[in-house]
């Protein structure tokens, strides 16, 4: 019996349809011999959910509902953060403590998103942590702190790039002691890809935002193999599944060359996946839906540890209770369902070959940006901004010449007048604080390049 045949098992008497089962086999044996396609053990990887509304009791309630509902991890997006796509939680100590007050620690997967106060929200959920009096050696965290991500998405530092790179070991101190197994510091490449970087240019900023990382905690004389398990990276996946398959393959492998590097012995690394933004379209927001369900898919067969999946509406606003619920059970479906090959090891001649030409070109980024004084001089010079431009307006080409195509925008156009629910929200507007600027990466999808 062929496994896409299984509808027929559990035919009623009569129909004639219970015929299909061979000589000798019983309803329960088939069931029982279907039930050894079923993957073994936990999921392999954590089902995230954005926590972002400003309505903090609504945001609450959601929260809850996903966590009911399948969802094994949180995203904590705060207004201000370059992924909040203008919505996002009030940073402040009331608004975690009535988010997560009521939750019992070492639940779920709890990561913050990189945001311009990402240490005071990290000092902050430590505070809360401390008062549950919660085992952090069985919590699973990510504080997602980036400085490179937030210049880049802000335009916006608070303190000199100098200074930043001199206070951030010290600063960081007193969470090496907490004894958390978690990610302090994220390489967060979303940011980037969002704004138009191609996959290469992600990987190579990412790269790049780990060496930075590596070189303060050495001229702090802090021991490197303390620091690296703090490391992680979260990265955006498309609709180009095989692309987004060797993204994360390419990314394995130069933080492998990375370690390497510096006589440590390579630890694999901590990846977060995020659907991407700059793909989704405005004028057919029900076709997001399934570009986001193939990028998650590929996250999940690349390997990734935790995976995002934005509603399909987002373009449009926040996304309201029906949205969040499609994106939490897209990944449920794959998870528990569809018997996903996961980080196949055998992979396939193009995602070979793929992997091998994105871990070139990141690797040439990066060494192109050290040469710039690093990812954050690069930044403040305009150089890392001007190379993603370039990246970008050739993909807006290739769109306004036809030679690419956005189902439902572009080609087999949805007729106008068919709304989506969004939430009613208002945008936060957070006060500007820059002691260094930049020009700006701001998020930038496709279909506005038309």
């Amino acid at each position: 019996m062929n496994i896409a045949q299984d509808s027929d098992v559990n035919a009623p008497a009569g129909s004639g349809r219970e015929k299909s089962l061979p000589q000798g086999k019983t309803v329960a044996s088939e069931d029982a011999r279907l039930a050894e396609f079923r993957l073994p053990g936990p999921r392999s990887w954590s089902i995230v959910q954005r926590a972002d509304d400003p309505d903090i009791e609504r945001a609450k309630a959601q929260l809850h509902e996903d966590i009911d509902n399948g969802a094994t991890g949180i995203t904590l997006i705060f207004s201000g953060a370059p992924n909040a796509f203008g919505y996002g939680l009030a940073p402040t100590q009331e608004a975690m403590t009535t988010l997560l007050g009521d939750l019992p620690p070492g639940k779920i997967h709890l990561r913050i998103d990189a945001h311009p106060a990402s240490r005071t929200t990290a000092e902050m959920l430590a505070v809360l942590l401390a008062r549950k009096r919660a085992d952090m050696s069985k919590l699973s965290i990510s504080f997602g702190i980036d400085p490179a991500a937030i210049f880049a998405g802000t335009g916006a530092l608070r303190m000199s790039i100098a200074a930043v790179e001199a206070s951030m070991p010290q600063s960081l101190g007193h969470f090496f002691a907490l004894g958390a197994p978690g990610i302090l510091l994220e390489a967060n490449g979303r940011v980037f890809h969002n704004a138009g970087a191609n996959a290469a240019q992600e990987l190579g900023v990412m790269i790049a935002s780990t060496a930075l990382y590596l070189r303060m905690f050495t001229e702090a004389r802090q021991p490197l193999v303390y620091a690296v398990p703090h490391i992680g990276f979260s990265l955006s996946v498309d609709q180009d599944q095989l692309r987004s398959i060797a993204k994360i393959r390419a990314l394995r492998k130069l933080w492998n060359k990375v370690q390497e590097g510096h006589g440590l012995t390579p630890s694999r690394a901590a990846i977060h996946a995020e659907t991407s933004y700059r793909m989704m379209t405005l004028r057919d927001p029900d076709s997001n839906i399934l570009r986001s369900t193939i990028a998650a898919s590929a996250a999940a067969m690349g390997g990734a540890d935790t995976i995002c999946i934005l509603p399909h509406t987002i373009p449009l606003g926040l996304a309201d209770s029906d949205a969040r619920r499609m994106a939490r059970n897209t990944q449920l479906i794959m998870a528990d369902e569809s018997h996903i090959v996961l980080d196949d090891p055998t992979g396939s001649a193009p995602v070979d070959t793929m992997t091998e030409e994105l871990f070139s070109g990141a690797w040439a980024e990066f060494k192109r940006i050290e040469a710039e004084g690093g990812v954050l001089q690069s930044l403040s010079d305009g150089k890392i901004q001007s190379r993603i431009a370039a990246a970008r307006d050739l993909r807006g080409r290739l769109y306004r010449e036809a030679r690419r195509v956005i189902v439902g925008t572009t080609d087999y156009k949805r007729e106008a007048g068919q709304a989506s629910v969004i939430l009613d929200a208002k945008r936060p507007t957070p006060a500007p604080d820059a002691a260094v600027t930049c020009d700006p990466l701001p998020a930038l999808r496709i279909d506005e390049l038309l």
